[in-house]
């Protein structure tokens, strides 16, 4: 499958977090010349969303110093947005300068976490005055970008327990209502099961038809491809991944023991073809992705996909 032009949107729509959520906690700060590379390979595979840095203060995320470089390094694409995160109204409005700079991304993405205890240890605020931030910077962007609403423990918190979906929707909602219509749901500790994702996305797209909501797992327990078919089966049609499965939380935050990565870009799209679902990329550029990350990282990653020597997906009729 080969990517297509930039007028026909495919049905499934992968967005590439490896340069913002794979690297954020990397130990090594990468060159953004390398950072740039990597994301002019990941756009000629046919991503139409890619993260491309974060506004984060470099002193708390000394990997993003760079994000004005590093836009400035990637051209804008037709039919491609380019996103970064922001994480306070102070982000937002770097992301102003940028763009008025000449070269600023195409989305921005807020964030809010589902609960207190979280809320607490990764933001270090209240969701009350999270919540006013967020505020703050929907009417900053409004006319600016296009803009994604993060809803944070979705499923489970681990300080606080499982999360009600009851506060999802409502966290929807008051994104719905600030004019964010695109709002992902995130599995932060990746701890959701098939049966739960079918439950709170089918309740979130009955209750938001208007809404784009995109799903977002991690892997934590080896679940993240079940737990992506079942929202894929629920008629959510857009994704975060990430090349090897990079990325998850801070390394000083204990979400859990084990492996706390994002669904791999590899794995997903290569299941994805053998289902017959239209992606818009081109497999054979996203394996060739999958492979500059290791070794722009220097090891081996977690994609199953690269270790099948030889083989072809069949794709179902």
């Amino acid at each position: 499958m080969t990517a297509k032009g930039p007028d026909r949107l495919p049905d499934v729509i992968l967005c590439e977090c490896f340069a913002r959520d794979g690297l954020q906690h990397e130990p090594a700060l990468i060159p953004a010349a390398d950072k740039a590379a990597m994301l002019v390979r990941i756009a000629d595979a046919g991503f139409r969303r890619i993260e491309i840095t974060s506004f984060s203060h470099p002193k708390h995320v000394p990997q993003f110093a760079d994000a004005d470089a590093v836009l400035a390094a990637v051209p804008p694409r037709p039919g491609v947005l380019f996103k970064a995160t922001c994480p306070n109204p102070a982000a937002v409005r770097r992301a102003l300068a940028a763009r008025d700079s000449g070269r600023g991304p195409e989305e921005i993405s807020f964030l809010v976490s589902a609960s207190e205890g979280h809320t607490a240890k990764n933001l270090r605020r209240t969701r009350a005055e999270q919540w006013a931030n967020v505020e703050e910077m929907a009417a900053l962007a409004s006319h600016a970008f296009v803009t994604v609403g993060t809803i944070s423990v979705a499923f489970d918190c681990p300080f606080d327990g499982p999360t009600p979906e009851e506060t999802v929707l409502s966290d929807a909602r008051r994104f719905a209502s600030l004019g964010v219509t695109r709002i992902a749901i995130g599995d932060t500790i990746g701890s959701a099961t098939p049966p739960r994702v079918r439950s709170l996305t089918s309740r979130l797209r009955d209750a938001l038809p208007q809404a784009t909501f995109i799903a977002h797992f991690h892997d934590s327990r080896g679940t993240g491809l079940a737990n992506a078919v079942a929202a894929l089966d629920a008629g959510i049609t857009h994704f975060d991944t990430s090349l090897g499965g990079t990325g998850g939380h801070p390394a000083g935050i204990a979400y859990g023991e084990g492996f706390t990565g994002n669904v791999c870009t590899e794995d997903f799209a290569t299941l994805l073809l053998a289902m017959g679902r239209d992606t818009g990329l081109d497999l054979a550029r996203v394996l060739e992705a999958g492979r500059a990350a290791e070794a722009l990282l220097g090891r081996p990653l977690h994609s199953r996909a690269l270790r099948m020597k030889g083989y072809a997906p069949m794709v179902e009729a």
